[in-house]
């Protein structure tokens, strides 16, 4: 029963009053329609890019997709985007200012969002007053994310490269070292093929050849260091070969101009703005004043109340 005398008080309350709550109410819309144009509130378009991570690998136990995230929010790819487009002006924050640099972050963090959507993609959102300029934003994020992971790549790569450069010099100064001691005995000594040589020289001696006594001489006495020399310069011509076309491959690596992106969704130029929305102001500032005014009345009557009471 106290529920029922409560609300038909209240809607005698409002009905009492319908009019001061009609106007007002009428008048917060009108306000919220005037104040949430674009004399009083700057419009901003919305462009957005989606992209899946390519040609990249991991570190420690992130995805891809959180490497990803992880380069597109580094502070350079930020300052790079402020740079070009000039977002100190654009933002109307003074470079002189004690703390212009917190206060450009936390403009650009609300202006630009980036995020892992549910399908481990990355969207890239961006707010701007110029569409063309939100699109474009969007747009060289994701090409200054390039350059970074391939400056990223390149700087590793590049360590593996100088490495097997150095790799490859040392082998080629052995292999030059073991041939140049073959060539010597060779020429010195007449040494170029023991298995042969040997049996020829066998023939020779049995057949009384001086010469030949002193090839034997220099085959016993030379024969294992030219074995030895012909295995090692096979082993390193092989190691050099395997090496040398590791080399190459990091090498065509380290030269080839890759991207790392797979864009899904191109931005484009917004041709409607996304904020303010207008319908959603207008609808608030009538609900906020009609909540208002019936409290503010509420209070009213019940100081009346109090009032009449009291005499």
């Amino acid at each position: 029963m106290d529920n029922n005398f409560n609300n038909l008080s209240l809607v005698q309350l409002i009905l009492k009053w319908k009019w001061h709550i009609m106007i007002i109410t009428v008048a917060a819309a009108l306000c919220g329609a005037i104040f949430s144009s674009s004399t009083f509130i700057t419009p901003l378009y919305k462009s957005e890019a989606v992209a899946y991570p390519a040609n990249i690998s991991p570190y420690s136990d992130e995805s891809e997709t959180e490497q990803m995230l992880q380069i597109i929010n580094s502070q350079s790819i930020a300052d790079s985007i402020i740079e070009k487009y000039d977002l100190w002006t654009d933002y109307k924050i003074d470079k002189n200012y004690k703390f212009a640099k917190t206060y450009m972050i936390n403009e650009y963090r609300s202006k630009i969002k980036i995020s892992k959507t549910p399908y481990e993609a990355v969207s890239i959102t961006v707010m701007d007053k110029d569409p063309d300029v939100a699109c474009n934003i969007a747009k060289d994020i994701l090409n200054f994310y390039d350059k970074k992971v391939h400056f990223l790549h390149t700087q590793k790569v590049g360590e593996v490269v100088e490495m097997y450069e150095r790799q490859l010099r040392e082998k080629q100064h052995n292999i030059d070292s073991l041939k140049k001691r073959y060539t010597e005995i060779s020429t010195t000594y007449g040494i170029t093929d023991i298995s042969s040589q040997s049996r020829e020289t066998t023939k020779s001696i049995l057949s009384g050849s001086s010469k030949a006594s002193e090839m034997q001489a220099n085959i016993e006495q030379y024969g294992a260091e030219i074995h030895d020399l012909h295995t090692k310069i096979a082993a390193e011509g092989n190691t050099y070969v395997a090496t040398k076309l590791d080399y190459e491959k990091e090498l065509r690596f380290f030269h080839s101009e890759l991207t790392y992106s797979n864009i899904i969704t191109e931005p484009f130029p917004a041709d409607k703005k996304a904020f303010p929305v207008r319908w959603v102001v207008v609808a608030l500032s009538a609900l906020g004043a009609l909540l208002l005014s019936i409290v503010v009345i509420f209070i009213i009557e019940n100081r009346k109340r109090f009032v009449a009471e009291n005499k």
